[in-house]
């Protein structure tokens, strides 16, 4: 995680969205998140916020959705607009995750980090207004 931290801080726009999608696999771990928002949030260039941001969300659980929420809450309209991108591209799939997706946000609303249940609610806003292309079948 230290090598990948490291590549975030490169000059290389590629580097950094390299080490946000590899990072995004350590997002459980307290010393991943700072690191993961300031890639989601790269003042440089927005692909390394999409890619960071697609990395988080593919993860489909808490700790992935909750450094995306955090970031929606401060991103400025540019950023925030490739984060939304970010959700579109990644949960606009399969129903069953961005159902688990939607709960999961309802549960961060009551999150007592402010930040966190603001970007959860944003982010929620986002989710809803999903139509996924995969539904589950239903047999007769």
């Amino acid at each position: 995680m230290a090598a990948l931290s490291e590549l975030g801080r490169s000059d290389d726009w590629r580097d950094r969205a390299d080490a946000g999608h590899g990072l995004a696999g350590f997002a459980e771990m307290p010393e991943a998140t700072g690191p993961l928002l300031e890639l989601v949030l790269d003042p440089d260039d927005t692909f390394v916020t999409r890619h960071t941001a697609q990395g988080l969300l593919r993860r489909n659980d808490r700790a992935g959705l909750s450094i995306v929420a955090s970031a929606l809450a401060v991103a400025e309209p540019n950023h925030s607009d490739w984060i939304h991108t970010a959700i579109n591209d990644v949960c606009s799939i399969f129903s069953t995750d961005l159902d688990e997706a939607l709960r999961l946000c309802e549960e961060m609303v009551l999150n007592t980090d402010g930040r966190v249940a603001l970007g959860a609610r944003r982010l929620h806003e986002v989710l809803a207004g999903i139509d996924p292309v995969l539904r589950p079948t239903r047999h007769k």
